[in-house]
């Protein structure tokens, strides 16, 4: 009781010393603020890979293969908004063909409800590689979602993963 109840001690000046039971201390109520939806990975985009030029799916081609080992998240709300803060941790393998060096990750963070994309952002998030790979911390912490009545639905998800999709084709100048 005492580690649900710290989250309202600041804002009602309590002191949860033992010297402060006394006939006039008033029990504190924990309060559920918000759903706070789950995060999930799904296969087709859990795991990266890049490859040299002209080697796609070629594995003596591999430079690095990235993924996420875990993640976490934490969630704030207000009457209008749900703000989450993500938190995972990856891994970056350098491949054959891979060098030491700093690279660019395509993370998709995307929060959806049923079937409906409520948040989706891209992020190039920058990761310095030493020779043989290394582990990093993802950190997104401005997810905001609309905080409806009664809060985010339970089929609410937060979608952690790898924008796998194809670099566009610059256009040819002529």
């Amino acid at each position: 009781m005492a580690g649900l109840s710290s989250c309202n001690s600041a804002s009602q000046g309590l002191d949860l010393s033992s010297n402060a039971a006394s006939a006039n201390a008033q029990p504190v109520q924990a309060v559920v603020q918000a759903y706070c939806p789950q995060v999930v990975m799904r296969d087709q985009n859990a795991v990266y890979r890049s490859y040299a030029k002209g080697g796609q799916d070629n594995p003596d081609k591999l430079l690095y293969q990235v993924s996420f080992n875990d993640s976490t998240r934490q969630c704030t709300a207000n009457e209008t908004t749900i703000t989450i803060n993500l938190i995972a941790q990856g891994r970056v393998v350098q491949g054959p063909a891979g060098t030491p060096g700093s690279v660019s990750l395509p993370i998709l963070v995307e929060v959806v409800d049923g079937d409906n994309i409520i948040y989706s952002q891209k992020v190039a998030y920058p990761v310095d590689v030493p020779v043989g790979g290394t582990q990093f911390i993802f950190s997104k912490a401005d997810v905001q979602i609309p905080n409806n009545p009664g809060g985010a639905s339970r089929f609410t998800r937060v979608r952690l993963g790898f924008d796998n999709a194809p670099a566009a084709k610059k256009p040819r100048r002529s």
